[in-house]
């Protein structure tokens, strides 16, 4: 006879591992999938996480190893294992994955989003030594500094706003001679004396030893290449839900996010959906982990009443 969980967490980030702690607290039979060997999610890749309350200046690394080991303490277990797809079957969520098929009363799916890389020369090696996907996260660290924003989305337009208040200089690199972000955030923009515009432009290099000290810059009308010094690089071309194993069995956003609120209910019944991978306005440590908190309330209720 298979194992039947009461619910099989899909992800082991800030969301999935939180509901890892609050689930054995509850007495729950869980089981935690993670596709990579390392839990954590995103937040491993970030050099220093400066807005965790109560832990400022941890590396990403090492709170994601704090949370890691709480829930490991706490008597989860964790199976490494990628997730194919999700189906229902006699009242129960059959989860089908790259090494066997598990059976769970509810499911709750943590399994996060992942940044759009540019896919230039320099970026993957000099991720956390100066490029960055979060300018909350990490502009802190560039004070007083020369940075560079690519993008001409709400968000690239927010992060140039946000990194210009403590920086000495920002450039904001878009594609195209006009802006895609909201009318009232271009007009905030055009108001700050240290942020300047490369119009019609694109990355095709960033440069550093170790530590990012230029960006090569190539415009997309005659072709004309230059160097720009800057001491950091900020991503910011959108972000991709890590959703494509669910796309057919819950309701995605036309972003393909998982449609789900404060509460982490989705459109199927004992499924829920916490932390990035879900609708929401803010993608944080924190708010993730709440999430993995919600979710695991909503699975009790659930329960209750099935």
């Amino acid at each position: 006879m298979s194992t039947v969980y009461d619910v099989v967490i899909v992800g082991s980030g800030p969301a999935g591992l939180a509901a890892a702690i609050y689930g054995q607290r509850a007495g729950l039979s869980l089981l935690v999938l993670e596709e990579a060997y390392v839990s954590g999610g995103q937040v491993i890749n970030t050099y220093d996480v400066d807005n965790y309350p109560g832990l400022p200046g941890i590396s990403g690394m090492e709170l994601a190893d704090k949370f890691y080991e709480h829930a490991r303490s706490m008597g989860a277990a964790f199976m490494t294992a990628a997730v194919r797809s999700i189906s229902e079957k006699d009242g129960l969520k059959e989860i089908h994955t790259s090494k066997e098929k598990l059976l769970a009363r509810t499911v709750i799916l943590a399994s996060g989003a992942r940044h759009r890389l540019l896919g230039v020369p320099g970026e993957e090696a000099l991720t956390g030594m100066g490029v960055s996907y979060c300018a909350t996260c990490d502009g802190a660290f560039f004070r007083d500094k020369t940075v560079a924003v690519i993008g001409g989305g709400d968000v690239a337009v927010e992060d140039a706003i946000f990194l210009a208040r403590g920086c000495k200089k920002v450039y904001v690199i878009h594609r195209r001679d006009q802006l895609r972000a909201a009318r009232i955030l271009q007009d905030k923009l055009k108001e700050l004396d240290n942020v300047e515009m490369k119009w019609s432009c694109v990355a095709d290099e960033i440069q550093g030893d170790g530590q990012v000290s230029a960006i090569k810059v190539r415009s997309v009308k005659d072709g004309q290449v230059s160097q720009l010094p800057v001491d950091g690089v900020f991503i910011a071309v959108g972000i991709l839900p890590n959703t494509s194993f669910v796309k057919d069995f819950v309701q995605l956003d036309e972003g393909g996010y998982i449609i789900a609120g404060e509460d982490t209910k989705t459109s199927v019944p004992g499924v829920f959906a916490a932390g990035d991978v879900r609708t929401k306005a803010l993608r944080q440590i924190i708010t993730a982990a709440a999430d993995g908190a919600n979710a695991i309330t909503a699975v009790e209720e659930y329960l209750l009443n099935v």
